[in-house]
């Protein structure tokens, strides 16, 4: 388990041509970037009645995680499951594989496969789901362009296209309606990093007029709706 840094800034086109003109020419994209030199993301975020996980961020609280289910490029056939926590100001993220029709049964409220896992992420998700009352909330769909620097392990992503399934949890249905949040021009510049950003990068993402903010596409996307 290793924690990481990450700073989040809402940007505009401007931003986002002016970073990358810098960018382009002291990182490689992600491999994950098929020609067009991006990829579509699809999350379930999980929740509670009282949104607790929600109000947690909104309210800044130092010590808290999340749960999301996720798959790329409409792929149903790679899907993990994920917990992110904040600790202190430090991000860690786990992640367990997870299939379709295990996806289909939470969905479904059928969750004692996951305590009956090995894995033990799946084990403490059940615990989640159980003692929080953990429910599926919101889709969030977005396109990224990630860019990695491997000096100081830094990955640099465009979040684009931010969309909300508002009330829709049908998580595999590539058919399900959403609704953008944000005008096209703006995204989500997210960087991440080990012990230290190194000064190159500092100056490429250096905006002037932009800091650093808690920035979060489930609380954007569940304030939306």
């Amino acid at each position: 388990m290793k924690f990481r840094h990450e700073y989040k800034h809402c940007i505009n086109m401007s931003d986002y041509y002016m970073i990358t003109s810098k960018l382009k020419h002291i990182a490689r994209l992600d491999t994950n970037a098929g020609g067009s030199g991006e990829y579509r993301i699809r999350s379930l975020y999980f929740d509670n009645y009282n949104d607790k996980i929600l109000n947690e961020k909104v309210l800044g609280i130092n010590n808290r995680d999340k749960f999301r289910i996720r798959y790329y490029n409409d792929e149903t056939h790679f899907i993990k499951l994920e917990k992110k926590s904040k600790i202190n100001g430090l991000c860690l993220k786990l992640s367990a594989t997870i299939t379709a029709e295990e996806c289909e049964k939470i969905l479904t409220g059928d969750i004692d496969f996951l305590r009956q896992s090995p894995k033990g992420l799946f084990n403490e998700f059940y615990v989640k789901m159980k003692d929080q009352l953990l429910k599926p909330r919101t889709i969030v769909d977005y396109t990224r362009e990630a860019y990695i620097y491997e000096p100081g392990n830094v990955r640099i992503t465009f979040d684009k296209k931010i969309r909300t399934g508002i009330k829709a949890t049908d998580f595999l249905n590539q058919d399900v309606v959403t609704t953008g949040i944000i005008d096209n021009s703006m995204m989500v510049l997210e960087v991440k990093f080990d012990e230290f950003l190194p000064a190159v990068i500092q100056d490429c993402i250096q905006t002037n007029t932009r800091r650093a903010q808690s920035v979060s596409k489930y609380a954007l996307c569940r304030m939306y709706g």
